[in-house]
């Protein structure tokens, strides 16, 4: 297919800037069943049933951007990929002012030693003590993050002036817990502990699992043929509980929900992988197109997707690309938000027919 199929024109002021408050009154785009109804996210407990299974990520997004100095030379990165203990990848910029054994200096303790350089921008980085040279722990550089990062907000979420204090919590869902996002999973931004305690009210039950969000979500799809595109992996986790409580869901006749876009990757990568729903726990790179045969997932709330993304490749191949290509435009002309602080829409899968 061609990257032109998954292409929208969207007005500028359709893109979300702020938040909804309360984070439950966003809209939400019902497609969950023949049609489109508009409705609000508080509106979820209604759409659900006794038995369904909502599939969250607890991923913590981390302030994983950093303005620095190597010599004289400014050197901004943004962190995406944790290697292992105080080794990370990061986009940077300028990427070719990053050369081996450069020192990039953040603050008086806390510095990155340059270990090598890849393609656009990518620069491996181990971070450290420039007092002595010392390697940090994990804990450390986490450390250090909370004090001299920024929350790495995306491109379209304009911050001129910096990043706001109400960003640290903006930008993070009620589940997070386990550090190592450098993007939010932003369908869990919209809840809240009211529509929490509904959901449990009307029987809907809730389990987790973990992806760390890399920044490569953000990167453009540069290929015609998206055949052609490369995906950057992703760690994630799935529990021997989580996928035991999805495997019971499915038997007793409950629907698997996913929460966002993350928390259906890391099943259907599970499931891919090992031809079941099992504990696992791995990097995954996963690419899901139109044609892509789904396991799992059986709907998905998520929110609305750049243009010629492959999150928009994603929801076309779970419902359908001209249900997309006319939820889409419903949503441009109903007025809604759009992208990681916008409004959201209910799924199904398109080769189970409309919900009864």
């Amino acid at each position: 297919m061609k990257l032109s199929d998954f292409d929208y024109a969207l007005p500028p002021a359709a893109i979300a800037t702020e938040p909804a408050s309360p984070r439950d009154a966003a809209k939400l785009l019902d497609l969950s069943a023949e049609g489109m109804i508009d409705r609000h996210i508080r509106d979820l407990p209604d759409l659900l049933r006794a038995g369904d299974l909502l599939v969250v990520n607890n991923t913590e997004v981390i302030p994983a951007r950093l303005s620095g100095k190597r010599g004289e030379a400014g050197i901004s990165v943004t962190l995406h990929k944790h290697e292992a203990g105080n080794v990370w990848r990061v986009f940077a910029k300028p990427a070719k002012k990053c050369r081996p054994d450069d020192v990039i200096v953040f603050a008086p303790d806390f510095a990155a030693l340059v270990r090598g350089r890849g393609d656009d921008g990518d620069v491996e980085l181990a971070f450290i003590n420039p007092q002595d040279g010392a390697a940090l722990d994990a804990s450390a550089v986490y450390a250090g993050l909370a004090v001299h990062g920024s929350m790495p907000l995306p491109p379209y979420i304009a911050r001129p002036d910096g990043e706001r204090e109400s960003d640290r919590d903006d930008y993070q869902t009620m589940f997070a817990r386990e550090k190592g996002a450098v993007a939010a999973p932003t369908a869990g931004l919209h809840f809240t502990d009211d529509l929490m305690s509904r959901l449990g009210a009307r029987g809907v039950k809730v389990t987790e699992v973990t992806l760390h969000v890399g920044a490569g979500t953000f990167l453009p799809v540069t290929v015609d043929d998206i055949a052609d595109h490369k995906m950057h992996a992703e760690w994630g986790r799935i529990s021997k509980e989580t996928a035991e409580r999805i495997i019971t869901t499915k038997a007793e006749g409950g629907r698997v929900i996913a929460v966002g876009t993350t928390s259906m990757r890391i099943l259907e990568a599970c499931a891919k992988a090992r031809g079941r729903i099992t504990e696992f726990a791995d990097e995954t790179d996963i690419f899901i197109t139109p044609g892509f045969e789904f396991a799992v997932v059986d709907m998905l709330l998520t929110n609305f997707h750049l243009p010629k993304s492959t999150l928009l490749m994603l929801v076309s191949a779970f419902s359908g690309i001209d249900r997309i290509r006319a939820a889409y435009q419903h949503a441009i002309t109903s007025g809604y938000r759009f992208f990681s602080y916008g409004d959201a829409c209910l799924l199904s899968r398109h080769d189970q027919g409309a919900d009864e």
